[in-house]
Order: C-alpha cells, then structure tokens, then sequence
C-alpha cells in the first residue's frame, strides 16, 4: 500500500474515533434537554454514560475473542455500520428504553473498535512508525472531547439533543466509507493473530495493573474536579469550561509528544506519564489552595494520561503473550476498570476526607502505578512469536501489534 493511501485510511479510522469518543459522553452535555424530553431524571439519563462504559468492559475481550478471525476490515465497516445504524436509532428513539438500547448496541461496536483499529493503523506502516500510526488514531478520540462534546452540545441548544446523534451518525458514515475503500482485505486485510515484539505473560499481568493503578488515580481525582476547582481552589463556576478547555489542549499536546517519542522507548514513557500524573495530583493536593498551581495540576493532568494510553499501548505490542487485539481488548478492560474504580473511591472518600482527598488518593495510586512499572522485566519463559503466516504477504504481514487499542476510552 503507498504511503499516501495509508495515511487517508489512518485518518478515516481517526474520524471513526472522533465520532464514538463524542457520542459515549454526549448525554453528559445533553443531560437536560434529553431528560426533558423523554420524561426521565437527570441521574436516568447519566445512567446512558455509564451503562455504556460497564458495557465495554464487561463485553471487550469475549467479543474481541469471538471476532479474531474476522479481517479488520470487515470487522471494522462491521462495527461502524453498527455504529451508524445506533447513531439514528438514538436520534429517532421514541422513549428512554429505546435509547438505553440503541447506547448498548453503540458500545458493543466500540468495545471492538479500539482493540482493532489501532492495530489497523500500525499495521499500514513501516515498524518504526507504528507506535505513530495508532497515535493518530487516539487523536481522534482527544479531539472528540476538546470539540466533539462542545460541538454536540452546542448542537442540541440550537437544535434538539437528536440532531446532534443524527450529526455524528452521518460523520461516521463518511469514515466507513473512507475505511471500507482504503484498508487492505483478505489476508493482508488482517484475519491472522498479530505477535508482539517480546511476549512476556509476567509483564503484561503487570501492564494490566499498572493500567488499573494509575487510571484509578485519575478518575479518583478527575470525576470530581469540578467540586474541587470551585470549592479548594475558588474558582467561580464561569471558569470551569475554560479550565477544563485548558485540559483538552494539554491532553492534545501531550498526545503529540507521545507520539514523537514513544517508539523510542515506551517503558520509559509509561513511567514518565504515570510520574506526571502523579505529581499533578500531588500538586493539587499540596498547592491546589492557589489559582496557579491548580490550573498547573490541571494541565499536568492533561500531558500525562494521552501518554499514558500510548506508552500503554506500545506495551501491548511489545509484551502480548499471544493476540495483540485480544491482548488490547484486556487493557481497554482494565482501563475501564480504572475509570469505575477511581470514580468510587474518590465519592468513597468524599463524605470522609472532603474532596482534597480526592488528589491525594489519587496522587498516591499513580506513584503505586509507577512502582509496579519498576517490576516489569522480562521473565525467562518469555513466549516465542509464532512465524508469520505464509499466506500474507511480506510487506503486509506485520499487522502490526502496534495497532492495538492505546484508550479508550475513553
């Protein structure tokens, strides 16, 4: 495949991401105007967000095992026509029950699509630039929350909650489009299990818990900073959105950094993001009194969790003990975990230690996460990748495993 038409597909997969990051968190935006419309609380309509999210962790690696002999690119138009097909079921739903199940069936599509898109992207380049391939897709999903969500938001103030999953439906048509011209098919198209670099069984159970460690500090701290901006920090509720576009342009900026540096050295990245993570918690809790050295938690916070996802990912590709995509459906599980996790620790603590505790804990879980990261040396029963199938060609038959999911996602 020439590069040009590599890069286009990459993009078009970039585009699919940018649509199913924006609709998971949508009804976040949309709360009220859906709420109002179809007659249900706000907490009916939150429950859209995070039965999505249980959904993608509970289902990832069994339908991920389930579709490993499908090629990408069937698979992939597969789960984006599915996606589709949801996104003008949402539009069109005549109650809160139709809704709940048209957001199931969108998060069954997702819980495949970031396991094998990545390792689509990577699988279109060179070995040195895979890690860089996947990145780009991720950026979709970074984008997804600095416009997608705004954009959507915006949308449904103007014009009703519907047209905006109406919007992203017909965005993500063009994708499939665009995905179903440009990806290779047959056996190039990637139907065969891709081996990591180095699999170490060892490792990767580390990897998992580093990923559940240091997601869980975040979203420990993260789910609830809003209260802590106004409440520790004395922001007034006006600030909060350019607070949190702050956030949005550092996690962009920090996808980018990764991005150029992660084929060079992951394990150190992953150690590095965690790092930074931990000391923006930290910061918060030590200096989260004062204006500045919040917003610097902030964007600290914003830098570190996008490398985070892209040194994880790049683990993955090194370390499988077996399929990459299977092996990214598991840490798209474990990131999930992490998400829900944190989230109940952190209101745990709230009724407790007030919510600078928050950053505390979150700080602390972070630090654990790179202490574990310390243990990751390759065991002596590292696992052998099995030889390429003779059916691929040799330009293509690295479908890299690079391309497996680095976030979800989130």
């Amino acid at each position: 495949m020439n590069r040009t038409r590599a890069r286009t597909a990459v993009l078009a997969l970039s585009l699919a991401a940018f649509c199913f990051v924006t609709t998971e968190s949508l009804p976040i935006g949309l709360l009220r105007l859906i709420a109002d419309d179809l007659d249900v609380t706000p907490s009916a309509v939150g429950m859209l967000v995070t039965g999505y999210g249980v959904v993608i962790a509970v289902v990832s690696v069994p339908l991920v095992r389930m579709t490993s002999r499908v090629g990408r690119r069937r698979l992939l138009t597969g789960v984006m026509l599915l996606f589709v097909v949801m996104s003008f079921a949402s539009a069109a739903a005549p109650g809160y029950g139709a809704l709940m199940g048209a957001r199931v069936a969108t998060a069954l599509a997702q819980a495949v699509f970031w396991p094998v898109a990545a390792v689509a992207a990577a699988g279109l380049f060179p070995p040195e630039l895979r890690g860089r391939a996947a990145v780009y897709v991720f950026a979709g999903g970074s984008l997804a929350v600095v416009i997608g969500v705004p954009l959507g938001t915006w949308l449904g103030r103007v014009a009703g909650w519907r047209p905006s999953f109406a919007a992203l439906g017909a965005l993500c048509l063009l994708s499939l489009a665009a995905v179903a011209a440009l990806l290779p098919g047959g056996d190039a198209g990637g139907a065969h299990a891709v081996p990591a670099a180095r699999p170490d069984a060892r490792r990767f159970r580390l990897l998992l818990a580093t990923v559940v460690l240091a997601v869980g500090g975040v979203f420990t701290c993260f789910t609830y900073i809003t209260e802590f901006l106004t409440g520790v920090s004395g922001f007034p509720g006006s600030a909060i959105s350019p607070l949190l576009l702050a956030n949005g342009l550092a996690d962009i900026t920090g996808l980018a950094i990764a991005g150029a540096v992660v084929d060079r050295g992951p394990r150190a990245l992953l150690a590095a993001a965690a790092g930074v993570l931990a000391g923006g918690m930290l910061l918060l809790f030590l200096l989260g009194t004062a204006a500045v050295p919040a917003v610097g938690g902030l964007v600290l916070l914003g830098l570190g969790l996008p490398a985070f996802v892209t040194a994880m990912q790049a683990r993955v590709l090194e370390s499988a003990p077996g399929d990459t995509g299977v092996a990214s459906a598991w840490t798209a599980a474990a990131f999930n975990v992490g998400i829900a996790g944190g989230a109940l620790l952190g209101g745990g603590l709230l009724p407790l230690t007030g919510v600078r505790g928050t950053a505390l804990a979150g700080g602390l879980l972070a630090a654990a996460a790179i202490a574990v990261i310390g243990l990751e040396r390759p065991s002596r029963t590292a696992v052998r990748p099995p030889p390429p199938a003779a059916s691929i060609e040799p330009a293509l038959n690295r479908f890299d495993a690079d391309g497996t999911v680095r976030g979800q996602d989130h």
